[in-house]
């Protein structure tokens, strides 16, 4: 898969076509996800703006209104050049317990872990129970097999594709856009934890039997091993909330 495609790949998940009447506002609720999520990394280049307006279905004109408010708030940059393009900036270091806690207020931490979990087994069931093509199941391998390999600055970046992988690929376009929204916020509490390595290797054995799960067609396997995935995050969550 070329460099470019597999981007366009990665970014299937979010990037939607708006509805008629919001474009605005949904196209940079889609955006800001995207960065939310890390699945454009920091230094690197969103798509190119035609890209972009085309695969959300809005103007151009609204593009760079949207790209305009992005870049006041110091979230991406834009650069000329030939190698120019709009780029995502660093995002500052995880801001730890105090900042979880003033991040919780605004959230409803059980009802957004209850219905993560009830995306999140749905999704794995119906892959399972689905079937997957061949290059369904190349894409699988291949976001797991990047959780693997991923240094802990890159863990919880490819560890969030390989759950909007396992989202996209159950066919339903509804549960995808709500699990993005729902990982999204999610995301915002887990990046005031640090990253435990044994917790990881746990999370990374669940992730290869998961991923196992649902490639032989095991669908009651699948949504029990996620079952216990999901419990496993919100455990951990609330002990440091604890």
């Amino acid at each position: 898969m070329a460099k470019n495609d597999a981007a366009t790949d990665r970014l299937t998940p979010v990037l939607r076509p708006v509805r008629a009447g919001n474009g605005f506002e949904e196209a940079l609720e889609q955006i800001l996800q995207l960065l939310r999520l890390g699945l454009v990394p920091s230094g690197e280049r969103l798509p190119a703006e035609r890209e972009l307006a085309e695969r959300l279905g809005i103007s151009r004109v609204t593009l760079r209104e949207v790209l305009r408010v992005l870049t006041d708030q110091g979230l991406v940059e834009s650069r000329r050049g030939r190698y120019g393009g709009t780029f995502v900036l660093s995002r500052p270091e995880a801001p730890g317990e105090d900042e979880l806690r003033r991040r919780v207020r605004a959230v409803n931490v059980e009802d957004t872990l209850r219905f993560r979990e009830v995306l999140e087994v749905g999704a794995a069931g119906l892959c399972a129970a689905g079937g997957l093509t061949r290059a369904d199941t190349i894409r699988l391998r291949s976001a797991l097999a990047a959780t693997h390999d991923a240094p802990l600055t890159e863990y919880r970046r490819r560890d969030t594709l390989l759950h909007l992988t396992l989202a996209d690929l159950s066919g339903s376009v509804s549960l995808t856009s709500q699990y993005a929204a729902v990982r999204a916020t999610l995301n915002d509490l887990l990046d005031c934890i640090p990253l435990l390595v044994r917790n990881l290797e746990h999370s990374q054995h669940q992730h290869s039997v998961l991923v196992e799960a649902v490639l032989d067609g095991d669908a009651d396997g699948a949504r029990e091993m996620m079952r216990e995935h999901c419990e496993g995050t919100a455990s951990l969550l609330r002990g440091f909330l604890s």
